[in-house]
């Protein structure tokens, strides 16, 4: 039987998945335990070093398959997802120049504002349906301004996932959905903008080759298979990014439909067939997986980057790890909703789109002494996340996104309930949550990419389905009137600020 293997390649760890010729999932595995360092050489910054990404996938997949005890030619396809946004610089020896500029860095805002500014938001959002904002190809331009030693010796510059595929193959290729989302492709051209390309003097030679998210994209080479374990000749059927890979694990792929996810940072992802934005500041339009120059299928994506982190952070620094998150979960369910006044303002992670580029800090309000506790500050974190969210979702519906049934996985955020019933009284809608992740949904896409399955939407069924909360309507006003106070003085601070 052939089985494939889904890589996630996040922040945090990397994740893998091995699936049968079936989707089901025989092993599930990440490395390291303890989450990867992002490093902050100035206030605003974030940096990883990529080829820390690969030793950690290659001892991750020597684990995965000395304890999943299979034979390892069995394995036929390879499917990767990815953290979005990054930046790695490769010189023509194939080795890293400078630390990927990751997914939450603010370094290049300015320049991805002055260039909406001096292209027009016309030919923006008609070509490539965003701002430039704070996204790959505008960190390419602060490293050719900034680092010209380093920008000269540019052979390719890629994405997180691009890296891991060149490492595995040796070949430089990229996708589609990936240059979309680095604001790099022109939708009325179908090709790599060139509009953005010639404004910012970038030669177009930089660019990999690009090929479908579908397809087989390049082969595992003889130091590729050496190195990661893998049989060497066998492809990689799939890459995505880890928003709209997520989106095809959870069966999300057509208009109406929503995914969403609470890892380290917070996303809700929406199909559209609409290409036009006027939001296009706050949230983000990206080719999904399925999208064609003859069939229109956008992912209107909203990106919190302080989420999870949050949540991490007061763990580690206000709980000292004394408590698992499920116990953390359990002792904020006890404290009444709106956390006895308490607010917390979690965007302290870098600049948030959503907040037009602001970059405002995680804040507390109203700690009381004498009545409150560390719980109170659990609950009010994991609140201030959820309302975020909400926040968050109903800028994208003002923008046309269609209300429906939000679907998450079970291996973050999600797994609250006070989070996810939270979010799920505000909006009024049903959550599903389901039992598969990245790696999983990257490997089973491997599989799709080999044909093993007939159509995208045999890769996920009802059975699959862990959890559903619906609103609780006994408890509506109070959810309500929590969020208001939240949502006025999330606005007092953008005002100041």
């Amino acid at each position: 039987m052939m089985k494939f293997i889904g890589y996630d390649v996040g922040s945090s760890s990397i994740k893998a998945s091995i699936v049968d010729e079936n989707g089901k999932v025989i092993a599930h595995a990440k490395y390291p335990e303890s989450e990867m360092a992002i490093d902050s050489p100035k206030i605003g910054w974030a940096e990883q070093n990529p080829e820390q990404w690969w030793q950690n996938l290659r001892i991750l997949t020597q684990k995965i398959i000395a304890e999943s005890h299979i034979d390892k030619n069995e394995i036929k396809g390879i499917g990767i997802s990815y953290q979005m946004h990054g930046l790695v610089l490769v010189g023509k020896d194939k080795k890293v120049l400078r630390p990927s500029i990751i997914w939450c860095d603010s370094r290049a805002v300015e320049t991805g504002d002055k260039a909406f500014d001096d292209l027009g938001e016309e030919v923006c959002m008609n070509k490539l349906l965003n701002s430039p904002g704070n996204f790959t190809a505008s960190k390419l331009k602060w490293v050719k301004e900034n680092e010209p030693e380093v920008y000269e010796k540019i052979w390719k510059f890629m994405l997180p996932g691009d890296f891991i595929a060149l490492k595995l193959s040796g070949e430089a290729t990229t996708t589609v959905t990936g240059l979309s989302e680095g604001v790099l492709w022109d939708f009325q051209k179908h090709q790599a903008s060139k509009t953005l390309l010639n404004h910012w003097g970038i030669d177009e030679s930089l660019v990999s080759t690009v090929v479908d998210n579908f397809t087989e994209q390049c082969v595992v080479s003889k130091q590729g298979a050496e190195e990661s374990g893998l049989p060497e000749g066998i492809p990689i059927l799939y890459r995505a990014g880890d928003q709209p890979n997520n989106a095809l694990s959870l069966n999300v792929m057509n208009p109406g439909e929503i995914a969403a996810t609470g890892g380290t940072s917070g996303v809700v992802y929406g199909v559209t067939d609409n290409i036009h934005s006027k939001e296009s500041v706050r949230v983000n339009n990206f080719a999904h997986i399925n999208h064609t120059k003859e069939q229109s299928r956008i992912g209107k994506m909203l990106c919190l980057n302080g989420a999870g982190i949050q949540y991490s952070w007061l763990r580690h620094q206000v709980d000292q790890k004394r408590h698992s998150y499920q116990e953390l979960n359990d002792l904020a369910s006890q404290i009444p909703i709106g956390s006895d006044g308490i607010i917390v303002l979690p965007f302290g992670n870098g600049a948030e789109r959503v907040l037009k580029n602001k970059d405002i800090g995680s804040s507390t309000y109203n700690v009381n002494f004498n009545r409150h506790k560390s719980v109170h500050l659990f609950r009010a974190g994991l609140e201030g996340i959820a309302y975020s969210f909400v926040y968050g979702t109903e800028i994208l519906m003002n923008d046309g996104l269609q209300k429906g049934i939000i679907k998450a996985g079970g291996d973050n955020l999600f797994r609250s309930s006070l989070f996810a019933q939270s979010i799920a009284n505000l909006l009024d809608t049903e959550i599903r949550i389901f039992d598969t992740t990245g790696s999983t949904g990257a490997a089973r896409a491997a599989a799709i990419g080999a044909g093993a399955f007939e159509t995208l939407t045999d890769i996920l069924t009802e059975k699959d389905i862990t959890t559903t909360y619906i609103p609780d309507f006994k408890n509506m006003d109070q959810y309500r009137e929590s969020y208001v106070k939240w949502k006025n003085k999330l606005e007092q601070v953008i005002s100041a600020t």
